[in-house]
């Protein structure tokens, strides 16, 4: 009976450590899709860039001395047959801006885009404005949307006798679907040899070679191999060229572990610190605290106390005791073994260490040898 139940205690307790290491492994593995560790060879936004005028505002325009908005308003009305000089514009209801907007792979013609529209001038204020036709144009100089229609500001502006009320950025706008594409683009993902390049959002060589390995586990041996630390190599199979839809959406949905850099961010304007939970550190005494030096002034009027007249050169004197007190407070210290970075700032903290101060204790650890990773002070 005894050992019947010595057994089954081993078999529970067998059972309860394998469960708590498959637990902990699949903890410690976080397989990502292959979609989100980067992109195809090829796939690209392009920006846009045009230069237009925004009209209709009240008052809060470019100003008259403002060549650009008169030269530009003169521009837009000789297209409509009206011949007026630039020195003839005394409006303020026109400002200059710049609209920009990002042109997607595989964008076709019809397709809207968002635009901004930042102004140029001197002009206060673009709310109520409304945006005229604007070309917008690629790198190479061709037009590939036109832009046009009313703000969206999300701030305001207003002034009057010296007093000045404003929110937000009101030079600022933006008109959502404000602009057609005309010049549909097409991304060039496949080779003339049937080949594709995966690049890597994060390039690294241990991330690049389990990448190969899960999409030729997945796909099909000798699909993938890694050329470098970025950039994967795949070769798309005379079956699948006509569907290279599905392909590429197979090849997305490849689950991987990637491998991790070991990183600590300190951001020392807000006192912030990032770190992966798993960053070691080595065995290592810290020892951290603060002196606090107090100096105090006393001022005493010494009164001459003599019986009877005192002489002509006898008067009241005042005297200034200065006295220093020195107070060193116990910071923490202690001696750390081999634990990460989430373990030590969990210690800090539960001592009562501020930020600032673990942001100092971290330098001070890091340039001992004791943090085994990069840190990145922003």
């Amino acid at each position: 009976m005894r050992r019947t139940i010595r057994t089954l205690f081993g078999l529970l307790a067998g059972a309860a450590l394998s469960l708590a290491l498959g637990m902990s492994a699949q903890a410690h593995a976080e397989s990502v899709r292959v979609k989100d560790l980067g992109k195809l060879q090829g796939w690209r936004e392009n920006a846009l860039v045009g230069t237009g005028i925004v009209t209709g505002l009240a008052g809060t325009g470019d100003s008259s001395t403002n060549r650009s908005m008169r030269q530009a308003l003169s521009n837009a009305m000789s297209q409509f047959n009206l011949n007026v000089g630039p020195e003839q514009i005394q409006s303020r209801n026109v400002a200059v801006v710049m609209v920009s907007a990002v042109l997607s792979p595989f964008s076709r013609e019809g397709d809207a885009l968002d635009i901004t529209v930042t102004s140029v001038g001197d002009a206060r204020s673009l709310v109520g404005g409304s945006l005229m036709l604007t070309p917008l144009k690629g790198a190479n100089g061709r037009v590939y949307a036109l832009a046009q229609g009313p703000l969206s500001v999300g701030g305001y502006r207003y002034d009057a006798n010296g007093n000045v009320v404003q929110k937000n950025h009101p030079t600022v706008g933006s008109v959502p679907n404000g602009a057609t594409v005309e010049v549909g683009v097409t991304a060039q993902l496949v080779s003339e040899s049937s080949r594709m390049t995966f690049i890597l959002n994060e390039p690294d060589y241990t991330t690049a070679n389990r990448v190969a390995e899960a999409i030729n586990r997945k796909l099909g041996a000798g699909l993938a191999q890694a050329r470098d630390a970025s950039g994967i190599e795949l070769m798309v199979p005379e079956s699948q060229r006509r569907q290279l839809v599905a392909f590429v959406a197979g090849l997305e949905s490849v689950m991987v572990e990637p491998d991790r850099r070991a990183k600590v961010v300190i951001n020392e304007r807000t006192g912030t610190v990032v770190s992966g939970g798993d960053v070691r550190i080595s065995q290592v005494a810290i020892s951290h605290g603060d002196i606090k030096v107090s100096i105090r002034n006393e001022t005493v009027a010494s009164q001459p106390s003599f019986i009877g007249q005192a002489g002509d050169g006898v008067r009241t004197a005042l005297v200034t005791n200065t006295r220093i007190d020195v107070d060193e407070q116990n910071g923490p210290g202690f001696v750390t073994g081999s634990t990460t970075v989430s373990d030590l700032v969990q210690s800090l903290a539960r001592l009562k260490t501020n930020t600032r101060d673990i942001i100092s204790i971290l330098r001070a650890v890091k340039t001992a040898g004791a943090l085994h990773a990069e840190l990145i002070i922003q």
